[in-house]
């Protein structure tokens, strides 16, 4: 849909004698080779100024099985259909021939496919860290207050105990450790906290209010006080494709991860925005910076307009906040940057 209204745009646009801004890069290739290890976003770049707008140019072959999978092997090339720019597949990797249209089917593994963006850059933050929306949420869950062993437990097969209000235990749990509380820079809300994962669980038993719990794997040391939650279940899409919010985003940077102030690509940022606000996976935001500078003649401090500093896409958004992570990076971007959807 989005596509076709964009056509319409454009076609109106140059019935008035506005001229149509190609968004193919000047130097963009006419072809590119798929290589195993490229991401979509990486490939994006190669041709357009803008790489999440992809799914706006994209021509799919209606004889593949999902025809947005990028498979390494693939060429993907630059054609032109009635005058508008295109990418497209016009060889597949796996056999070496040219596409043809046809009504046969094929179907790939999508496993094999290459990714948006390079997954092992979130898995490690997403599997060790949530937020939750109140600190009641958190402090109220079950906690941990004794092992069986009367240490700190750090490996898999240990057992510790847990109490308080046990009825809600699932079979699989998380063991977390309470650690920032997030606010909003500009209004002061409180827009969560982030409980960080120091082990993986499950629920043996419980009696007389006491739940019985077996270390599965651990990350850190349990400690007495460590919060028993259920299992995240939150799944990440593989295939999503960066995409503009669907209504007008503006935000700024509240944290970063492992305790660093300024990142670059492919690092994880939380964003005060979340749900609430519409954002979903995949959706883009420009970073811009926010400098004061000293006029050297007044001495005054001087904010300078603000300067765009790179891309930053959502991989999980939560109710207030979401993570994100840099896909470009012109400059370090850091905490109190802005943030607007493109």
């Amino acid at each position: 849909m989005r596509s076709i209204v964009l056509g319409v745009l454009l076609l109106c646009l140059s019935s008035v004698g506005i001229a149509y801004e190609s968004p193919i890069k000047s130097d963009s290739p006419q072809d590119y080779l798929v290589k195993k290890g490229d991401t979509l976003w990486e490939i994006s770049n190669r041709f357009l100024k803008s790489p999440w707008l992809w799914p706006e140019i994209w021509h799919a072959n209606p004889q593949i099985h999902n025809p947005h999978l990028i498979f390494p092997g693939d060429l993907v090339s630059l054609v032109y259909i009635d005058g508008r720019p295109r990418l497209t597949i016009v060889r597949r990797g796996e056999s070496g021939r040219t596409i043809k249209l046809s009504p046969k089917v094929r179907t790939l593994p999508a496993e094999s496919a290459i990714p948006a963006i390079p997954l092992s850059a979130i898995d490690a933050f997403l599997k060790n860290s949530r937020v939750f929306a109140s600190k009641q949420e958190l402090n109220g869950a079950p906690y941990v207050f004794a092992s069986r062993q009367e240490r700190i437990i750090t490996g898999a097969g240990d057992k510790v105990y847990a109490r308080g209000r046990i009825g809600s235990l699932d079979k699989n749990l998380d063991i977390l450790r309470a650690g920032e509380v997030l606010t909003d820079p500009d209004s002061g809300e409180m827009l969560g906290i982030i409980g960080h994962e120091v082990a993986d669980a499950s629920l043996q038993k419980v009696d007389n209010g006491i739940a019985s719990l077996s270390i599965k794997a651990s990350q850190q040391e349990v400690r007495p006080g460590d919060k028993v939650v259920p299992a995240d279940s939150f799944s990440l899409q593989t295939t999503f494709f960066p995409r503009a919010p669907d209504a007008p985003v503006e935000g700024k940077i509240v944290s970063v991860v492992e305790g660093v102030q300024k990142v670059g690509q492919f690092n994880s940022v939380i964003v005060n925005r979340g749900i609430r606000e519409g954002l979903r996976q995949g959706d883009i935001l420009n970073a811009y910076k926010n400098l004061m500078v000293k006029d050297q003649v007044s001495g005054e401090m001087i904010k300078l307009p603000p300067e765009k500093a790179g891309m930053i896409m959502i991989y999980r958004p939560f109710e207030k906040v979401s993570y994100g992570i840099v896909l470009t990076a012109y400059e370090e971007i850091g905490v109190g940057d802005t943030l607007k959807s493109p």
